[in-house]
Protein backbone atom coordinates (compact mmCIF):
# COMPACT_ATOMS: atom_id res chain seq x y z
CA UNK A 1 0.00 0.00 0.00
CA UNK A 2 1.31 3.89 -0.49
CA UNK A 3 -0.02 6.57 1.28
CA UNK A 4 0.10 10.29 -0.06
CA UNK A 5 -1.28 13.06 2.76
CA UNK A 6 -2.74 16.05 0.80
CA UNK A 7 -4.63 18.95 2.98
CA UNK A 8 -7.30 17.18 4.86
CA UNK A 9 -7.34 13.60 2.85
CA UNK A 10 -4.83 10.76 3.12
CA UNK A 11 -4.88 8.84 -0.49
CA UNK A 12 -3.94 5.35 0.26
CA UNK A 13 -3.00 3.58 -3.05
CA UNK A 14 -3.73 -0.96 -2.42
CA UNK A 15 -2.14 -3.17 -5.35
CA UNK A 16 -5.26 -5.06 -7.48
CA UNK A 17 -3.94 -6.60 -9.35
CA UNK A 18 -0.33 -8.04 -10.12
CA UNK A 19 0.26 -8.98 -14.58
CA UNK A 20 3.61 -9.29 -15.32
CA UNK A 21 5.11 -5.55 -14.86
CA UNK A 22 1.79 -4.27 -15.03
CA UNK A 23 0.43 -2.89 -11.26
CA UNK A 24 -2.88 -1.41 -10.82
CA UNK A 25 -4.14 0.47 -7.60
CA UNK A 26 -7.45 1.40 -6.60
CA UNK A 27 -7.46 5.01 -4.47
CA UNK A 28 -9.41 5.08 -1.45
CA UNK A 29 -9.63 8.37 0.38
CA UNK A 30 -9.34 8.31 4.06
CA UNK A 31 -9.86 11.61 6.09
CA UNK A 32 -6.91 12.46 8.75
CA UNK A 33 -8.06 12.44 12.41
CA UNK A 34 -8.36 16.45 12.46
CA UNK A 35 -10.59 16.50 9.57
CA UNK A 36 -12.60 13.56 11.06
CA UNK A 37 -13.01 15.47 14.62
CA UNK A 38 -14.35 18.15 12.39
CA UNK A 39 -16.46 16.37 10.70
CA UNK A 40 -18.28 14.23 13.81
CA UNK A 41 -18.65 17.53 15.85
CA UNK A 42 -20.84 19.26 12.97
CA UNK A 43 -22.77 16.69 12.14
CA UNK A 44 -23.79 15.91 15.99
CA UNK A 45 -24.59 19.89 15.66
CA UNK A 46 -26.57 19.15 12.28
CA UNK A 47 -28.61 16.58 14.37
CA UNK A 48 -29.25 18.16 17.68
CA UNK A 49 -30.66 21.07 15.92
CA UNK A 50 -32.97 18.85 13.95
CA UNK A 51 -34.06 16.33 16.82
CA UNK A 52 -37.87 16.95 18.32
CA UNK A 53 -39.09 14.95 21.59
CA UNK A 54 -42.32 14.69 22.70
CA UNK A 55 -42.85 14.39 26.55
CA UNK A 56 -44.92 11.47 27.66
CA UNK A 57 -48.40 12.54 28.99
CA UNK A 58 -49.41 10.30 32.27
CA UNK A 59 -52.44 8.42 32.00
CA UNK A 60 -53.47 9.27 35.64
CA UNK A 61 -51.56 11.87 37.92
CA UNK A 62 -49.38 10.34 39.92
CA UNK A 63 -48.08 12.73 42.93
CA UNK A 64 -46.66 11.72 46.43
CA UNK A 65 -49.41 12.74 48.77
CA UNK A 66 -48.67 15.86 50.72
CA UNK A 67 -51.97 16.25 52.53
CA UNK A 68 -50.50 20.01 53.09
CA UNK A 69 -46.85 18.71 53.31
CA UNK A 70 -44.53 16.37 52.44
CA UNK A 71 -45.80 13.95 54.85
CA UNK A 72 -44.10 11.15 54.44
CA UNK A 73 -46.62 8.53 54.59
CA UNK A 74 -46.03 5.03 53.75
CA UNK A 75 -46.42 1.82 52.36
CA UNK A 76 -46.80 -0.31 56.03
CA UNK A 77 -45.18 -3.30 53.65
CA UNK A 78 -43.06 -2.10 51.97
CA UNK A 79 -42.04 0.89 53.91
CA UNK A 80 -41.79 3.04 50.30
CA UNK A 81 -43.35 6.42 50.09
CA UNK A 82 -46.90 6.31 48.70
CA UNK A 83 -48.46 8.04 45.69
CA UNK A 84 -52.10 9.73 45.67
CA UNK A 85 -53.67 8.85 42.79
CA UNK A 86 -55.82 12.03 41.19
CA UNK A 87 -56.79 14.88 42.84
CA UNK A 88 -57.78 13.65 46.30
CA UNK A 89 -56.09 15.30 50.03
CA UNK A 90 -55.40 13.62 53.40
CA UNK A 91 -56.47 16.06 55.83
CA UNK A 92 -59.60 16.21 57.77
CA UNK A 93 -62.82 15.32 56.09
CA UNK A 94 -61.25 14.92 52.95
CA UNK A 95 -59.89 11.53 53.04
CA UNK A 96 -63.60 9.91 51.42
CA UNK A 97 -62.19 8.67 48.59
CA UNK A 98 -58.54 9.08 48.95
CA UNK A 99 -56.56 6.74 46.88
CA UNK A 100 -52.44 5.96 47.97
CA UNK A 101 -50.64 3.26 46.50
CA UNK A 102 -47.44 1.81 47.02
CA UNK A 103 -44.86 1.88 43.96
CA UNK A 104 -43.12 -1.48 44.87
CA UNK A 105 -45.87 -3.82 45.97
CA UNK A 106 -49.20 -1.62 43.72
CA UNK A 107 -50.86 -2.01 46.99
CA UNK A 108 -53.56 0.56 47.21
CA UNK A 109 -54.80 2.11 50.53
CA UNK A 110 -58.38 3.86 50.51
CA UNK A 111 -59.66 6.57 53.00
CA UNK A 112 -63.36 6.98 53.80
CA UNK A 113 -65.00 9.70 55.87
CA UNK A 114 -62.87 10.16 58.64
CA UNK A 115 -59.70 8.43 58.37
CA UNK A 116 -57.07 6.72 55.58
CA UNK A 117 -56.40 3.19 56.83
CA UNK A 118 -53.39 2.47 56.44
CA UNK A 119 -52.92 -1.14 58.46
CA UNK A 120 -51.07 -3.93 56.26
CA UNK A 121 -54.36 -5.89 56.45
CA UNK A 122 -56.26 -3.41 54.72
CA UNK A 123 -58.86 -4.09 51.83
CA UNK A 124 -58.99 -7.62 53.27
CA UNK A 125 -62.26 -8.97 52.66
CA UNK A 126 -61.65 -11.95 55.20
CA UNK A 127 -58.82 -11.54 57.20
CA UNK A 128 -58.91 -9.14 60.04
CA UNK A 129 -55.78 -8.59 62.52
CA UNK A 130 -56.91 -9.14 66.54
CA UNK A 131 -54.82 -7.35 69.14
CA UNK A 132 -54.91 -8.63 72.81
CA UNK A 133 -57.71 -8.03 75.26
CA UNK A 134 -56.42 -4.73 76.23
CA UNK A 135 -56.14 -3.05 72.89
CA UNK A 136 -59.15 -4.77 71.46
CA UNK A 137 -61.37 -3.06 73.89
CA UNK A 138 -60.93 0.41 72.50
CA UNK A 139 -61.76 -0.60 69.78
CA UNK A 140 -65.46 -1.25 70.63
CA UNK A 141 -67.95 1.73 70.59
CA UNK A 142 -68.73 1.85 74.05
CA UNK A 143 -65.23 2.74 75.24
CA UNK A 144 -64.79 4.78 72.33
CA UNK A 145 -67.65 6.77 73.18
CA UNK A 146 -67.09 6.72 77.15
CA UNK A 147 -62.95 7.81 76.66
CA UNK A 148 -63.38 11.28 76.89
CA UNK A 149 -66.81 11.34 78.52
CA UNK A 150 -65.40 9.86 82.55
CA UNK A 151 -63.01 7.38 81.21
CA UNK A 152 -59.66 9.79 81.07
CA UNK A 153 -60.56 11.64 83.92
CA UNK A 154 -60.33 8.84 86.12
CA UNK A 155 -56.48 9.10 85.47
CA UNK A 156 -56.28 11.29 87.70
CA UNK A 157 -56.12 8.88 90.28
CA UNK A 158 -52.86 7.45 89.08
CA UNK A 159 -51.41 10.35 89.52
CA UNK A 160 -52.37 11.88 86.07
CA UNK A 161 -52.29 15.66 86.27
CA UNK A 162 -54.65 15.95 83.20
CA UNK A 163 -54.46 16.69 79.80
CA UNK A 164 -54.06 20.47 79.78
CA UNK A 165 -51.19 19.94 82.31
CA UNK A 166 -49.72 16.96 80.44
CA UNK A 167 -49.75 19.18 77.26
CA UNK A 168 -48.18 21.56 78.81
CA UNK A 169 -44.89 19.17 80.32
CA UNK A 170 -44.71 17.44 77.10
CA UNK A 171 -44.05 21.26 74.79
CA UNK A 172 -41.21 21.56 77.01
CA UNK A 173 -39.06 18.72 75.78
CA UNK A 174 -40.90 19.29 72.28
CA UNK A 175 -39.12 22.73 72.28
CA UNK A 176 -36.29 21.39 69.63
CA UNK A 177 -38.91 20.48 67.02
CA UNK A 178 -41.43 22.93 66.88
CA UNK A 179 -42.31 23.84 63.65
CA UNK A 180 -42.05 20.59 62.25
CA UNK A 181 -44.35 17.46 61.97
CA UNK A 182 -45.50 15.36 64.82
CA UNK A 183 -47.20 11.93 65.36
CA UNK A 184 -49.86 11.57 68.18
CA UNK A 185 -49.72 7.76 68.36
CA UNK A 186 -52.56 5.69 69.80
CA UNK A 187 -54.03 8.83 70.01
CA UNK A 188 -57.76 7.97 71.02
CA UNK A 189 -60.35 10.51 70.33
CA UNK A 190 -58.11 13.15 69.61
CA UNK A 191 -57.79 14.27 72.91
CA UNK A 192 -53.86 15.89 72.09
CA UNK A 193 -54.18 15.71 68.39
CA UNK A 194 -56.60 19.15 68.87
CA UNK A 195 -54.03 20.17 71.34
CA UNK A 196 -51.39 20.46 68.88
CA UNK A 197 -53.56 21.19 65.96
CA UNK A 198 -54.78 24.03 67.99
CA UNK A 199 -51.68 25.19 69.46
CA UNK A 200 -49.78 25.97 66.28
CA UNK A 201 -46.50 24.69 67.18
CA UNK A 202 -46.69 22.17 64.74
CA UNK A 203 -46.96 22.02 60.53
CA UNK A 204 -48.88 18.67 60.44
CA UNK A 205 -49.99 16.53 63.05
CA UNK A 206 -50.99 12.99 62.11
CA UNK A 207 -53.64 11.25 64.73
CA UNK A 208 -52.84 7.86 64.68
CA UNK A 209 -54.76 4.48 66.60
CA UNK A 210 -55.75 1.33 65.05
CA UNK A 211 -59.47 1.51 66.58
CA UNK A 212 -61.96 2.56 63.68
CA UNK A 213 -64.19 4.06 66.69
CA UNK A 214 -61.62 5.95 67.86
CA UNK A 215 -61.01 7.64 64.81
CA UNK A 216 -64.33 8.21 64.51
CA UNK A 217 -64.84 9.79 68.11
CA UNK A 218 -61.82 12.36 67.24
CA UNK A 219 -63.26 13.30 63.68
CA UNK A 220 -66.82 13.91 65.65
CA UNK A 221 -65.17 16.17 67.97
CA UNK A 222 -62.35 18.13 65.40
CA UNK A 223 -66.15 18.78 63.22
CA UNK A 224 -67.78 20.00 66.78
CA UNK A 225 -64.95 22.78 66.77
CA UNK A 226 -65.24 26.77 65.52
CA UNK A 227 -62.09 27.42 63.26
CA UNK A 228 -60.25 24.66 63.83
CA UNK A 229 -57.13 24.03 61.51
CA UNK A 230 -58.46 20.96 59.54
CA UNK A 231 -55.73 21.25 57.16
CA UNK A 232 -52.97 20.77 59.49
CA UNK A 233 -54.30 17.22 60.53
CA UNK A 234 -54.65 13.65 59.04
CA UNK A 235 -56.14 10.66 60.87
CA UNK A 236 -54.86 7.30 59.85
CA UNK A 237 -55.88 3.90 61.03
CA UNK A 238 -52.47 2.26 62.05
CA UNK A 239 -50.69 -0.73 63.67
CA UNK A 240 -47.75 0.96 66.47
CA UNK A 241 -45.75 -2.09 65.37
CA UNK A 242 -46.48 -1.15 61.66
CA UNK A 243 -45.71 2.92 61.10
CA UNK A 244 -46.64 3.53 57.87
CA UNK A 245 -44.16 6.47 57.38
CA UNK A 246 -40.82 6.67 55.59
CA UNK A 247 -37.83 6.38 57.75
CA UNK A 248 -36.96 9.84 59.63
CA UNK A 249 -39.38 11.44 58.19
CA UNK A 250 -40.99 12.33 61.30
CA UNK A 251 -39.72 15.22 63.99
CA UNK A 252 -41.83 14.20 66.82
CA UNK A 253 -43.51 11.39 68.27
CA UNK A 254 -46.19 11.81 71.02
CA UNK A 255 -47.76 9.08 72.87
CA UNK A 256 -50.28 9.59 75.61
CA UNK A 257 -51.17 7.18 78.17
CA UNK A 258 -50.33 4.64 75.61
CA UNK A 259 -47.42 2.89 75.77
CA UNK A 260 -49.25 0.17 78.50
CA UNK A 261 -51.83 -0.78 75.84
CA UNK A 262 -49.24 -1.51 73.23
CA UNK A 263 -48.80 -5.57 72.73
CA UNK A 264 -45.06 -5.07 72.47
CA UNK A 265 -43.97 -2.06 73.96
CA UNK A 266 -40.10 -3.07 72.07
CA UNK A 267 -41.52 -3.55 68.55
CA UNK A 268 -43.19 0.09 69.19
CA UNK A 269 -40.50 1.90 70.41
CA UNK A 270 -38.11 0.37 67.46
CA UNK A 271 -40.27 1.90 64.75
CA UNK A 272 -40.47 5.21 66.41
CA UNK A 273 -36.98 5.10 66.45
CA UNK A 274 -37.04 3.75 62.88
CA UNK A 275 -39.56 6.97 61.50
CA UNK A 276 -38.16 9.65 63.73
CA UNK A 277 -35.66 12.21 61.91
CA UNK A 278 -31.85 12.40 63.57
CA UNK A 279 -32.64 14.48 66.75
CA UNK A 280 -36.63 13.99 66.47
CA UNK A 281 -37.94 13.69 70.46
CA UNK A 282 -40.47 10.96 71.48
CA UNK A 283 -42.64 11.88 74.43
CA UNK A 284 -44.85 9.60 76.28
CA UNK A 285 -46.90 9.21 78.96
CA UNK A 286 -47.91 5.80 80.97
CA UNK A 287 -48.20 4.56 84.32
CA UNK A 288 -45.24 2.59 86.20
CA UNK A 289 -44.63 -0.12 87.97
CA UNK A 290 -41.92 -0.14 90.65
CA UNK A 291 -41.09 -2.51 93.66
CA UNK A 292 -39.58 -5.91 93.32
CA UNK A 293 -41.29 -6.45 90.11
CA UNK A 294 -38.72 -3.91 88.84
CA UNK A 295 -36.16 -5.72 89.76
CA UNK A 296 -36.20 -8.86 90.69
CA UNK A 297 -35.61 -11.00 87.07
CA UNK A 298 -37.43 -13.90 88.13
CA UNK A 299 -40.76 -11.28 88.61
CA UNK A 300 -40.32 -9.77 85.97
CA UNK A 301 -40.41 -12.77 83.60
CA UNK A 302 -43.27 -13.82 85.64
CA UNK A 303 -45.37 -10.35 85.35
CA UNK A 304 -44.73 -10.31 81.93
CA UNK A 305 -45.73 -14.50 81.43
CA UNK A 306 -48.89 -13.28 83.45
CA UNK A 307 -49.85 -10.22 81.43
CA UNK A 308 -49.19 -11.94 78.51
CA UNK A 309 -51.58 -14.71 78.87
CA UNK A 310 -54.39 -12.32 80.59
CA UNK A 311 -53.64 -9.61 77.60
CA UNK A 312 -53.79 -7.18 80.02
CA UNK A 313 -51.83 -3.68 80.05
CA UNK A 314 -47.84 -4.18 80.27
CA UNK A 315 -46.52 -1.73 83.14
CA UNK A 316 -42.72 -1.23 83.27
CA UNK A 317 -40.99 -0.39 85.70
CA UNK A 318 -38.52 3.34 85.20
CA UNK A 319 -35.11 0.97 84.71
CA UNK A 320 -37.55 -1.29 82.03
CA UNK A 321 -38.04 2.03 80.13
CA UNK A 322 -34.71 4.10 80.34
CA UNK A 323 -33.28 0.45 78.91
CA UNK A 324 -36.17 0.39 76.35
CA UNK A 325 -35.38 3.15 75.13
CA UNK A 326 -31.87 2.71 74.76
CA UNK A 327 -32.59 -0.57 73.09
CA UNK A 328 -33.95 0.91 70.37
CA UNK A 329 -31.50 3.64 69.72
CA UNK A 330 -32.93 6.75 71.43
CA UNK A 331 -30.90 8.55 74.08
CA UNK A 332 -31.03 10.96 76.56
CA UNK A 333 -33.85 9.64 78.51
CA UNK A 334 -35.46 11.68 81.28
CA UNK A 335 -38.73 11.36 82.91
CA UNK A 336 -40.75 13.03 85.66
CA UNK A 337 -43.00 11.21 87.55
CA UNK A 338 -46.03 11.67 90.31
CA UNK A 339 -47.35 8.85 92.03
CA UNK A 340 -48.05 6.07 89.18
CA UNK A 341 -47.74 8.54 86.38
CA UNK A 342 -44.59 8.99 84.44
CA UNK A 343 -43.95 11.01 81.50
CA UNK A 344 -40.72 10.20 79.48
CA UNK A 345 -38.78 11.67 76.83
CA UNK A 346 -35.87 10.63 74.56
CA UNK A 347 -34.73 11.02 71.48
CA UNK A 348 -32.94 10.27 67.88
CA UNK A 349 -29.24 10.67 67.76
CA UNK A 350 -28.27 13.78 65.83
Amino acid sequence: MTTVITGNFRLAFFPSQLNGNSVRFLFRPFTTPVFKRSLTTRVRAFSTAFVETKPTEPLVEEKEDTGGGNNGLACPICYDPLIRIGESTSYVGSTAGSNLQCNTCKKTYCGNETHLDLVASSGSKQYDESMPLAAEMFRTPVVSFLYERGWRQNFIFGGFPGPEKEFDMAKNYLKPVLGGNIIDASCGSGLFTRLFAKSGLFSLVFALDYSENMLRQCYEFIEKEENFPKEKVTLVRADISRLPFKSSSVDAVHAGAALHCWPSPSTAVAEISRVLRPGGVFVATTYILDGPFGFVPFLRTFRQNIMGIAGSHIFLSERELEDLCRTCGLVGFTCVRNGLFVMISTRKPS
